[in-house]
């Protein structure tokens, strides 16, 4: 009797076995025919969690005034790309919610399950949300703010990994602020109307460490920063718009300039951050009386996304993610420190100089729109871009502070030099001399030594700059090479994993021979040799990491002592 329950219990199991298999193959069926061909398994854990938790999204209300950062997350739909590498969605956006459902497997490498991540914004757009939408909760309320004519300075600038449509987002943006601008100035109901105000673009790049005007046969720009703490892109070229025809016209062809190539991730990959300028100026006064920059930043990448570029595409994506550490480290460094004082290395990058106004000045307005991509393969990167984002998101109310004044900048320093060198009067610089020494013709013993001091201050400040730049590269090349390493070590374990295993079925069957459980005994050797290889060449990474992150910390606290 126990050997016939025990039949039938195996025949109940092949049978529920059976019945599993039927199901998933008619439902893989139905996937496919909807256009989403990947894991099974996964996309019904997806699924189930979307069915548990959708009582909680929200409706997309509008601010009441216009904040300080806005922090938006657009998720793209799905591209044809992921469809062919069998890629299945594993973003959620629940407004104001966007979850991260990373695929993972348990040590036994079969089983199968989702590590689940959420994160708030102010809002969370899904794959149906179109332009339109994307506009009016983002981008329409800093129309009005510049429109007030008081010097507003608004930013809206697009973020995420290569491909997740930062450019096509950006470009939607354009055009419904090209409409609605020229519409509310035609309207007279701001103090700046079609009477009193200027329009007019300008539109640059920056690419290999240069800045370029797109409007300008991509003429060569330098950026200064001038006495008062003003980012300045001379010989940049302003166009009056007047109309919204017109500045469309000029939208079109610096889009059409910018720079582009073919990468492993995006087949029309933006190389450039590319900033279009909006300014109202005053017709009488030339005064500016607002200002909208519209930002789309160039496409982060991993490691694993350059490796059959060429040398230049692997360049410009070291000079793209270093960029963007150095906006992360001004990101990072904004909180204000006990004494009171913070430092924010805005000349980290030109980037970041051009940036400045979107965090310091107390007339300015900051929408980031992160873009993610939906695809499983690329959840590491979103998960990335979205803590990026949440960041920054953290800085609200310390970036609210009115900035400090007491913050001189390097170029204003060495100008002061220049004019020491040249005999200009001691009473213009910001050196103390008695009344009796300033009368004599001759330059002093002290004015020399305060002169001196001047120069030495400033070059000393100059090589702590240039070592933090390095020490700021080195810590996204050593993390970047970390991720590598930690990612290959998980798939080799994996397999070693697998293969384990298969010689444990094979060692504890019947007919085993003395043979093959020596083999066993050699090759588990190896195995476990293998692994202590991958610990301690992990190890020796995250050591090396450890002391550069310590080099870097180091480095920014001797910028506080030299203010």
């Amino acid at each position: 009797m126990r050997i016939e329950k025990m039949e039938a219990e195996r025949q109940e199991r092949r049978r529920a076995m059976q019945e599993r298999k039927q199901t998933k193959r008619v439902e893989e069926k139905r996937q496919r025919a909807m256009g989403n061909p990947g894991d099974i398994d996964f996309i019904g854990l997806v699924q189930t969690w979307r069915e548990t938790h959708e009582t909680q999204a929200r409706g997309h209300a509008t601010a009441s005034q216009v904040p300080k950062i806005c922090i938006c997350v657009r998720k793209r739909p799905i591209s044809a790309k992921e469809l062919e590498k069998k890629d299945h969605d594993s973003i959620t956006c629940y407004h104001p919610h966007v979850t991260v459902h990373n695929a993972k497997f348990k040590v036994d490498g079969i089983t199968k399950y989702l590590d689940h991540t959420t994160l708030r914004f102010d809002h969370a757009f899904d794959e149906t949300m179109n332009n339109d939408v994307i506009y009016e909760h983002s981008t329409k309320s800093l129309i009005d703010f510049i429109c007030e004519g008081t010097g507003g300075r608004a930013t809206v600038f697009a973020y995420g990994q290569t491909g997740s449509g930062k450019t096509y987002t950006m470009e939607g943006i354009q055009s419904r602020v090209a409409e609605y601008l020229f519409s509310t100035i035609l309207s007279g109901g701001r103090p700046c109307s079609v009477e009193t105000t200027q329009t007019s673009v300008a539109y640059f790049e920056i690419y290999g460490g240069y800045v370029q005007d797109l409007l300008n046969e991509r003429k060569k720009l330098k950026v200064l920063e001038d006495a008062k703490g003003e980012i300045v892109v001379t010989g940049l070229e302003e166009f009056e718009a007047t109309d919204a025809d017109q500045f469309l016209d000029f939208i079109s062809t610096g889009n059409k300039a910018r720079t582009t190539c073919c990468t492993e991730a995006n087949d029309t990959s933006s190389r450039s951050h590319a900033i279009c300028q909006i300014m109202l100026r005053d017709y009488e006064t030339g005064r500016l009386r607002g200002k909208l920059s519209l930002v789309d930043l160039a496409g982060s990448e991993r490691g694993s996304d350059t490796k059959s570029h060429n040398s230049q595409r692997r360049t410009e994506s070291a000079e793209i993610n270093t960029s963007l550490l150095a906006l992360k480290e001004c990101i990072r460094a904004l909180g204000i420190k006990k004494d009171g004082t913070k430092h924010v290395p805005y000349r980290a990058s030109k980037l970041t100089l051009l940036l400045k106004d979107c965090f310091t000045s107390k007339q300015a307005r900051t929408t980031m729109i992160a873009t993610v991509s939906p695809g499983a393969s690329s959840a590491d990167h979103t998960l990335n871009t979205l803590r990026y984002a949440d960041r920054i998101k953290e800085q609200k109310v310390i970036i609210d502070s009115p900035a400090p004044t007491n913050i001189k900048s390097t170029p204003v320093v060495m100008d002061q030099i220049k004019e020491q060198k040249v005999g200009v009067d001691s009473s213009k610089q910001n050196i103390k001399v008695s009344p009796d020494v300033s009368r004599k013709p001759s330059t002093s013993i002290k004015e020399k030594r305060q002169s001196a001091a001047v120069i030495k201050a400033a070059k000393k400040k100059q090589e702590q700059e240039e070592e933090w730049r390095q020490a700021a590269q080195a810590i996204f090349e050593q993390e970047e090479d970390l991720l590598n390493t930690h990612m290959s070590n998980i798939s080799i374990s994996a397999q070693l994993l697998t293969e384990e295993g298969r010689m444990l079925q094979q060692v504890q069957q019947e007919d085993v021979t003395d043979d093959e459980i020596g083999d066993y005994v050699t090759r588990l050797e190896e195995i476990i040799e293998r692994k202590t290889e991958l610990v301690e060449h992990l190890e020796e990474k995250m050591a090396s990491f450890r002391k550069t992150l310590k080099h870097e910390e180091e480095l920014s606290r001797g910028f506080l002592q030299l203010k």
